[in-house]
């Protein structure tokens, strides 16, 4: 089977087989040792393989003090950019517990999931870990920081969200947007 490459990013986490990867640079969600993520995502760098290792801001009450804290979207896990064929070697990282897919067959992040949460990380709004959704109404965001962005609407208490997931691991993030700025938007098919 032959696929070109919109084809491959519109079947998101789909299994794939090493003759379609090929050489191909993709993302892939990788599990690491609690925390040794921050690790991790660096040691990645150290040796020229793109990761990503997107944090949030938090605020955590002890008994004598507030402290505010960056902790990791996604525990446990980060995202690298790699050829299919070199897997092998981002196995034998020190941290390394694995690489998601399913069954025997790894499975790759598709490039608009990894674009989008980079855009809601670097919009400068606050973003969450959020429960992941598959029920709700598809939105695209119209003004502001997240302009184009297109995620599931939900509203908690008195707040709109627009929630962002990454279906591979079943977790998602949400960022706080005004409900003036969401527009209905057509789900995209294998999107869902």
């Amino acid at each position: 089977m032959v696929m070109n490459s919109s084809q491959m990013i519109a079947l998101g986490a789909e299994q794939l087989s090493p003759q379609i990867l090929g050489s191909a640079l993709r993302w892939f969600a990788v599990t690491v040792h609690h925390q040794h993520e921050k690790a991790l995502a660096q040691h990645l760098a150290d040796i020229g393989l793109e990761s990503f290792l997107p944090l949030y801001r938090t605020r955590r009450i002890w008994s004598d003090r507030v402290k505010e804290l960056e902790l990791p979207l996604f525990p446990r896990y980060v995202f690298a950019r790699f050829a299919f064929r070199n897997r092998a070697n981002v196995l034998r990282i020190p941290g390394v517990r694995g690489i998601v897919g399913f069954g025997k067959e790894t499975a790759y992040i598709s490039e608009t999931e990894i674009a989008a949460l980079k855009a809601m990380v670097s919009s400068g709004l606050p973003v969450q870990p959020w429960p992941y959704l598959k029920i709700g109404d598809w939105v695209r965001i119209t003004h502001g920081p997240l302009r184009g962005l297109e995620g599931i609407l939900v509203r908690q208490k008195d707040s709109w969200r627009v929630v962002v997931s990454v279906h591979l691991l079943q977790r998602s993030v949400a960022a706080e947007v005004s409900r003036l700025v969401i527009t209905p938007a057509k789900r995209i098919p294998g999107m869902a």
